[in-house]
């Protein structure tokens, strides 16, 4: 029998393939931060910056950049990204299907992200989606509520669910999976995004799965082991 559930879908290497805005934007402000203090700061290529979608950008910058200049290539980031970068992006092919069969069944579906929750919302919406998702939540404008078990422990607080036990979380990142487990609901992996089976197993995402036409299936999986 399908387990009525609250699903929450991280965005960025789930929803939408989102890498090449967030890496030109990124690489951008490496450039704009060495010219405006004279630094040589190497700047990455886009193939070399897979790992910075999915985790707080302040915190990705401040490895890039360095502690005291994160803040500042997080405004250039920002002045890009804002302009360009958040519509170099695109839905993956089979989500909105999986949304619908969702839907259909009678699922509540939120967005939790790292990402602002401003964009996220801009994101959604210019790519159609906004329709499925009950609410979306993410990193407040000042970068606060960041990590992901504080975006979660939001969604699940600001949507009242009651019970912990009928909430899944799916991403593709292990940032995704150690923050579901920190507010204590299962995770599911998704290998189409940014991470690999290993990080999102060591992470205790189960089940893992290749597609988004899993994602229904997985919801009942990951459910039926805490019912």
């Amino acid at each position: 029998m399908t387990i009525s559930a609250a699903v929450l879908f991280d965005l960025d290497g789930t929803l939408t393939d989102s890498a090449a805005g967030i890496q030109r934007s990124t690489r951008e402000a490496l450039r704009r931060l060495n010219v405006e203090d004279g630094g040589d700061r190497p700047i990455p290529a886009e193939s070399e910056l897979g790992w910075i979608v999915g985790p707080p950008l302040r915190e990705s910058f401040a490895k890039l950049g360095g502690e005291d200049s994160a803040d500042r290539m997080l405004e250039f980031y920002r002045q890009r990204y804002d302009a360009i970068g958040i519509f170099e992006n695109k839905v993956y092919d089979g989500i909105a299907e999986a949304l619908g069969t969702l839907r259909a069944r009678g699922d509540r579906l939120f967005v939790a992200t790292s990402k602002r929750q401003v964009d996220a919302v801009r994101v959604v919406a210019h790519f159609g989606l906004a329709g499925y998702f009950d609410g979306i939540y993410g990193a407040q404008s000042d970068g606060r509520r960041a990590a992901k078990d504080l975006v979660l422990a939001a969604a699940i607080a600001g949507a009242g669910l009651e019970s912990a036990a009928r909430v899944v979380m799916i991403g593709d990142r292990r940032y995704d999976a150690l923050g579901a487990k920190a507010v204590g609901v299962p995770a599911i992996g998704a290998l189409w995004g940014y991470g690999d089976r290993a990080e999102l197993a060591e992470a205790g995402a189960d089940p893992i799965i290749e597609s988004p036409s899993q994602i229904p299936d997985a919801v009942d999986a990951a459910l039926a082991r805490v019912a």
